[in-house]
Parts: structure tokens; sequence; C-alpha cells
């Protein structure tokens, strides 16, 4: 028995670094200009608004809590904010509305042009992301979308695509978090 789990444990770090290896340029480039757009939006007295579901909501916090707390340096908070954490919000807009417009009524509420929308989804097909999206469109904010390589709905509607080059959703996320990071990085040290 453990023999075999050393081999499934070894297969999976194995496969998790082939798709890091397997980023391309036009993906590093993608990376890059989406901390540039970030960074210059932040500067004009932007903020951060990042979504997601399941497990993506959990990066969504964590991408967050980063920029307002700290990464590696000390400086002045950064504004990011999680449209995943309210949660007599996001069941009020349920309740009241639609799952599917959790994300879209806080951006209406919160957005402006300024803003950067920072919207997660491993499959690019969650309506509640691409909601979120057409909403932030109409209020002239700038869309990120963070996803993996299935052709889905949010492709089309993002202005900056990031699409990790995998269909397998922890491997998808495991580079989410990863990109998460550098942009944490890049965005850290350009505003201290």
């Amino acid at each position: 028995m453990p023999t075999n789990m050393k081999q499934t444990i070894r297969k999976q770090i194995e496969e998790s670094i082939r798709i890091k290896r397997a980023f391309s340029d036009e993906l590093i480039d993608n990376i890059e200009i989406a901390a540039q757009e970030i960074i210059k939006h932040l500067k004009k007295g932007g903020k951060l608004l990042i979504c997601g579901n399941g497990g993506s909501a959990a990066d969504s916090q964590h991408f967050a809590a980063e920029l307002v707390s700290k990464f590696k340096m000390e400086r002045k908070a950064i504004p990011a904010i999680a449209l995943t954490i309210n949660t007599s919000t996001i069941t009020a807009i349920s309740n009241d509305y639609d799952f599917n417009r959790i994300f879209s009524r806080q951006i209406e509420a919160f957005g402006n042009k300024k803003d950067v929308l920072f919207a997660i989804s491993t499959s690019g097909n969650s309506e509640n992301i691409i909601e979120a999206i057409s909403q932030a469109k109409k209020q002239n904010i700038f869309t990120i979308g963070l996803t993996g390589s299935a052709n889905g709905k949010m492709k089309k509607h993002c202005d900056l695509i990031i699409q990790i080059p995998s269909t397998e959703t922890p491997r998808i996320q495991e580079s989410h978090i990863m990109v998460i990071h550098i942009l944490c990085d890049l965005i850290e040290k350009a505003l201290s």
C-alpha cells in the first residue's frame, strides 16, 4: 500500500510541475499585463474586487488578505475586497434575487470605473461569475479572468484572460494560487 501511495503522490507532484512548465509566453505575458492593469488602477485610487466559488472563493479571500495585510513586505494596505465573505449579503441576494447575482449585485453597489474585477473560475462557466463580469462591463470596470484551459464562457467576456493549460481542477487550482502569489509580489513591489 505505501508504494502505491508514494507513486500517486509522485505522479501528482510531477503533473503539477508539468502544467507549470507548460506555461506559454502568452500566458506569462497575460500575467504581466494583469499586474500592470491592477497596479495602474490602484494608483488611480481604484480597488481590486475579487470573486469565485468554492475553492476559487477561498482563493479570492486569500488574494484579498495578502494585499490588505501584507504579502512579503511592510507597506500601506492595498484596497482589495473578496466578494465572497459577507454571508448575510450573499444569502440575502440569493434569497431576494437569485444565486447568480451574488457578485453582480455587490459590484453594482461597490464598483466604479477605477476598479478591477478579478474573477476566478476553474471551468470558466460559473453563471454568477459571468453575471459579475457582465455587470462590471456595464460599469466600465476592467475585468481579468483566471481559469483553466476549457473554452469556458468567461473567456469571451473578460478584457484579459489568464488561462491555465489544464482541464483538471486540482492542477488548475494549484496554478491559480501560484499566479495569485506572483501578482501579489508584483503589486506589492510596485506600490511600496
